[in-house]
């Protein structure tokens, strides 16, 4: 490792209160933002499953924590172009007990290919299949396993499904939505008064846990074992995305109205005055079209969902089910840059930073990274933009 690399590959001591740090995130940590694949191995390490389809074929890669990190001032500068996130990864010395520490570093930092080969002590890369997987996983705004599964799928990579699960924190964040979902369904099939039966259907869902108490549903469905392990995983994915949508209202509602309120700090040359006019209304408006483009989405499952609960025919239902994953990318993608979009805002503009606000130049290249970033979205049709609220 060279001596760049070394400076920001942390001391065993700076590591050690980084990943203790993590030890109490591992018990908060958002599904979209932490990979922790210490805590796969400790559930699943055993499995045939966890051992036939790896994440990583390195052993002690397979047991990091993937982390997509917001950049501190002082981490840019690590990079040869501007960036505003990274992927992180964090080598725990014990996957057991995260306290003992480990070493951390950026993928793609100044340094990165000589600590890489430094690890697999190898001097050739270029065949090198973690190092690939690294590199997509890096392309990607979000570490929702719904957005994962269907990147990696795109270049040949299929870890087993025990990589790819909801985080135990968003479950419960999350249970008492899906509940709401699939109770409509309940209700429809049994009556009134089943209230605890969709609850338990909800954790059987949400938690992979497809015993036999499901069997009715996949009899309804007329699924065999392998379509009904990929339609659950399908209907588990947009019950977490319509979450994710209705979690991030109220920090896009924040950003949209930033960019009209926003006062920069410092003068302004005149180049950047005008960017910062024109770029204000245009980045509302991509925003807008972006949540357009992930309602859009969403509404083919409220209608398939709603054919099965109301006009009980469960053909399109499980049509849905069968071809909803080829969707996870774009939504995911989306849903991801909103959330950078959303959590950076927050980080550097939001009420808690009034006293530390950003001057002309640094606000025009923060929006310039969030234009950026919009690139890929799918562009809403001014017809259905026109309905773009934020509820």
């Amino acid at each position: 490792m060279n001596a760049r690399a070394a400076s920001h590959s942390k001391t065993n001591n700076q590591s050690a209160r980084e990943v203790r740090n993590l030890v109490n995130l591992g018990e908060t940590a958002s599904t979209s933002r932490v990979l922790n694949l210490s805590q796969i191995f400790t559930v699943s390490g055993r499995t045939d499953g966890y051992r036939a389809q790896p994440f990583f074929k390195h052993s002690q890669l397979n047991k990091a924590l993937v982390i997509k990190h917001t950049l501190r001032a002082g981490e840019r500068g690590l990079f040869a172009g501007p960036r505003r996130t990274a992927t992180k990864l964090i080598l725990p010395f014990d996957p057991a007990d995260l306290r003992l520490g480990g070493r951390s570093i950026f993928v793609n930092q100044s340094g990165y290919l000589s600590f890489v080969k430094s690890f697999f002590n190898s001097p050739d890369m270029a065949t090198n299949t973690d190092l690939q997987l690294l590199q997509h996983i890096d392309n990607i705004p979000s570490l929702d396993p719904f957005l994962v599964r269907e990147h990696l799928a795109r270049f040949g990579f299929r870890p087993d499904p025990c990589y790819l699960k909801i985080s135990p924190h968003d479950l419960k964040e999350m249970v008492g939505f899906a509940n709401e979902e699939i109770e409509r369904l309940v209700m429809t099939a049994f009556g009134a008064g089943m209230e605890a039966a969709a609850m338990r259907l909800t954790s059987k869902i949400l938690a992979n846990n497809l015993d036999s108490d499901l069997e009715p549903l996949k009899q309804t469905f007329r699924m065999s074992d392998e379509d009904f392990n990929e339609g659950m995983f399908s209907w588990r994915g947009f019950l977490y995305f319509k979450w994710r949508q209705v979690q991030l209202q109220e920090e896009i509602r924040q950003v949209v109205e930033g960019l009209k309120s926003y006062r920069t700090i410092g003068p302004a040359d005149a180049g950047t005055r005008e960017y910062l006019e024109e770029a204000r209304p245009r980045l509302a408006k991509k925003i807008m079209m972006a949540i357009v483009a992930t309602r859009k989405t969403l509404r083919i499952y409220d209608d398939a969902y709603q054919a099965l609960t109301q006009g009980s025919d469960p053909v399109p239902f499980r049509k849905f089910l069968l071809n909803g994953p080829s969707m996870f990318f774009d939504l995911g993608e989306c849903i991801g840059i909103l959330s950078h979009i959303g959590s950076f805002w927050t980080y550097r503009m939001g009420a808690k930073m009034a006293h530390a606000r950003v001057t002309p130049a640094e606000f025009a290249d923060i929006l310039v990274d969030f234009e950026e970033s919009l690139l890929s979205v799918e562009v809403a049709t001014p017809q259905n933009n026109a309905g773009a609220t934020l509820l």
